[in-house]
């Protein structure tokens, strides 16, 4: 046997023991503030959690754009029976958004297909620059030509005050940096817009399916959740 250790050394095993079980507990309590109890460990993620438990409405800023010069962001999203999936991109962009493009263009052709696109409610795409200093509205077509975008389902717009700017990246926390070399890092998603002008929903960009069935099943009451199989209480409310 093993000979008794003094009463100091169990005092200072058992601060020890106490100690590092404490430092565990704080650990995980913070991690789980930070994650949202383990639900997410990425700022992405918990962007799209965010919006899954409290959808975020449009800023009412002016665009500019075809067709869209002038009108309100709010209300050209805000409208009973449409859908829309929103981009954020940049005209000069040479990598992330050729992605969005490609996507989008998918999309297009999916929308517009005689028998897919009526008789459940619209669904509308729209590409917001947030580089507007350089996107004026000849950039803006050009973009919409290079993609063949077509403006009854697919609208290409700018928001040229930089504060109404700022304040919509910031509602739907769209991060954009300057890379130092004239163009920008941001992060890349598919965002819907249900009928009232809300972001209920953030996609990857190579989710563009999802997305539109998604955006369809929205105005379909009572399907959203159900279709792409996220539980009831995260579905966005109606």
């Amino acid at each position: 046997m093993s000979p008794a250790q003094p009463d100091g050394q169990r005092t200072g095993l058992l601060r020890t023991g106490l100690a590092s079980t404490a430092f565990a507990l704080l650990g995980w309590a913070g991690a789980s503030w930070l994650t949202e109890g383990f639900q997410v460990w990425t700022a992405e993620g918990a962007r799209r959690h965010a919006v899954l438990q409290a959808p975020v409405p449009a800023q009412p800023a002016a665009l500019r754009g075809d067709g869209v010069t002038g009108l309100n962001l709010h209300s050209l999203l805000a409208r009973p029976g449409q859908a829309t999936i929103v981009s954020f991109i940049y005209t000069r962009c040479p990598s992330v958004c050729q992605a969005l493009g490609s996507s989008f263009q998918q999309l297009q052709a999916a929308v517009s297909t005689p028998g897919l696109h009526g008789g459940e409610g619209a669904v509308r795409l729209l590409s917001i620059s947030f580089d507007p200093a350089y996107d004026d509205a000849t950039q803006l077509q050009s973009y919409a030509s290079l993609w063949q975008a077509d403006a009854r389902y697919w609208l290409m717009a700018a928001v040229p005050d930089p504060g109404q700017l700022q304040r919509l990246l910031k509602a739907w926390q769209v991060v954009v940096i300057a890379d130092g070399r004239g163009g920008f890092e941001h992060n890349a998603a598919l965002l819907v817009i249900d009928e009232r002008g809300r972001l209920v929903r953030i996609f990857d960009d190579n989710e563009g399916p999802a997305a539109l069935a998604y955006a369809r099943a929205l105005l379909r009451p009572g399907r959203a959740g159900a279709l792409i199989g996220i539980p009831s209480a995260l579905r966005a409310p109606g």
